[in-house]
């Protein structure tokens, strides 16, 4: 039996018996986050259970036992997790509303998007792993998940161009190769994506399949999960960087980096969607890809991680200018649909910082900005050409609550003059199209605080005030009151 037989047969089985497991276990604690790279675990010899009497036996611990008894190869449940969010947006200054305006009109203004995961790992061989990630979501997000660059909620999976159905599907399959290039190693605890041991500190990793480009670029420890830090879009990644995906964040593609304790160089490669905010893929073709090259610096031992991002896009994207001229020629509004053309680029730049500050890096700050050349239509992520965002994060070991946190960040986006025009003239884009435009920088302030009930429940009461919704003086500000519940083994 092949390998990858060994993994699709034994997903089911492996379920059930790490969820029993994770019962047995007291001290697993609360898991990591969903996104970051992955770990190498060397293979360790099989445990012996120790008999137990009929009195201490149960379902879960004959589970444990039984999971570590398993060969490597099979199937280990590295996460399962609920994330529900719940937010309020109060009617605001609204005097005209186009297709992709941010609105609270006909219930628009309230919604609760929940979100479930399971996410499973196997060590194939000693320096060979697969991920297999399942994920279910409800919900619409506030508006419907448009009107704005910096969306209030990192979770929203847009219906998209394909209109994509919320139904639970496969949300990473991949394989993770490394070659180690030193014999010294650190350690890696359990996460979601991650199986818990021992990795080599300089390594060659390859990553191939259905991946999460965002898993590998633009990390940053203070600001980069929705589900455990901030909710906005704005301080997840850099808005100004259109990485590719489809409509719920996920393509297919090969990523290699070379890891040293100082610094880190990744390349990528992906599959960029056949429509814009889609969720098809047209396979081997090398005119629709996105290439990502990134190098990450730690230059001194306080911390301080500092990271270098350029991209390049390259698809069926249509200009803004040629829109505009369209447009004009013809006596209609401009639409980008119409001018769109095989073979259009895309790229930008991306700088981002991190500093620990305390409290053993948790209380620290952190901060982006970006820059693409905004000549052609936003295609995956965010409408944002220009971005800027600066923000902190707090342990609550300063009142007694070490396990809490406490995030209060600042973002600004901005568009190309292009884009500005466009939707200027009433054209509409993935997520924006008022009918018309005052421009203004759009602004948000957000602030967290995450009290960890437990060692598996986290509650985070969050608001957020948006300055320029969409990029529109005539619109706002906004007001967002959010709670979010997270659920996480």
């Amino acid at each position: 039996m092949n390998i990858w037989s060994r993994f699709c047969l034994s997903i089911f089985i492996g379920v059930a018996l790490n969820a029993m497991a994770f019962l047995a276990c007291a001290d697993t604690g609360a898991a990591g986050t969903a996104q970051g790279t992955q770990a190498y675990v060397e293979p360790a010899p099989a445990a012996q259970a120790t008999p137990a009497s009929a009195a201490q036996a149960t379902p879960a611990s004959a589970a444990q036992a039984l999971v570590e008894s398993l060969p490597p190869w099979f199937p280990k449940v590295a996460g399962m997790q609920f994330n529900g969010v719940y937010q309020n947006v109060p009617a605001f200054h609204s005097p005209y509303e186009g297709q992709n305006s941010f609105t609270t009109t006909n219930g628009r203004g309230r919604d609760f998007t929940h979100t479930y995961g399971v996410y499973l790992g196997s060590q194939l061989t000693s320096t060979l792993q697969a991920y297999l990630d399942l994920e279910y979501f409800q919900g619409n997000g506030v508006s419907d998940g448009v009107g704005l660059a910096g969306f209030v909620n990192g979770d929203v999976i847009r219906a998209g161009s394909s209109n994509v159905s919320k139904s639970p599907y496969v949300a990473r399959l991949y394989l993770r190769y490394f070659y180690p290039l030193s014999s010294e190693t650190e350690k890696v605890d359990r996460g979601m994506d991650q199986l818990p041991g021992e990795q080599p500190v300089s390594r060659l990793d390859v990553k191939a399949g259905k991946l999460s480009v965002s898993d590998d670029f633009d990390l940053n420890r203070y600001a980069n999960n929705n589900r455990t830090q901030f909710l906005n879009y704005d301080f997840l990644y850099n808005t100004a960087w259109d990485y590719a995906a489809d409509t719920r964040g996920y393509t297919y593609g090969l990523v290699t980096a070379l890891v040293q304790p100082r610094w880190r160089l990744a390349f990528g490669v992906y599959m960029m969607p056949n429509t814009g905010n889609g969720a098809e893929f047209d396979l081997i073709d090398v005119r629709e890809l996105g290439y990502n090259l990134e190098l990450t610096l730690k230059p001194n031992d306080t911390g301080t991680v500092i990271r270098l991002l350029s991209y390049f896009n390259e698809g069926r994207m249509g200009s803004y200018d040629e829109a505009l001229a369209l447009g004009a020629a013809t006596g209609t509004t401009p639409d980008l649909h119409l001018v769109e053309r095989q073979g259009e680029t895309k790229y930008g730049f991306g700088l981002n910082v991190e500093q620990p500050l305390a409290d053993e890096g948790e209380t620290g700050i952190f901060g982006r900005l970006g820059w693409n050349d905004g000549h052609h239509e936003t295609w995956c992520y965010v409408e944002s050409d220009r971005h800027a965002s600066l923000g902190l994060q707090v342990s609550g070991v300063h009142w007694g609550r070490k396990d809490d946190r406490f995030g209060i960040a600042y973002g600004v986006n901005g568009l190309s003059t292009d884009h500005k025009n466009y939707l200027a003239a009433g054209g509409t884009g993935i997520l924006l199209g008022d009918g018309k435009l005052r421009y203004g920088w759009e602004q948000a302030l957000e602030l967290y605080y995450r009290v960890q009930l437990g060692p598996y429940i986290q509650v985070s009461p969050d608001f957020q005030l948006i300055q320029n919704p969409g990029y529109n003086r005539d619109r706002g500000p906004a007001e967002v009151y959010g709670l979010r519940a997270h659920l996480s083994f």
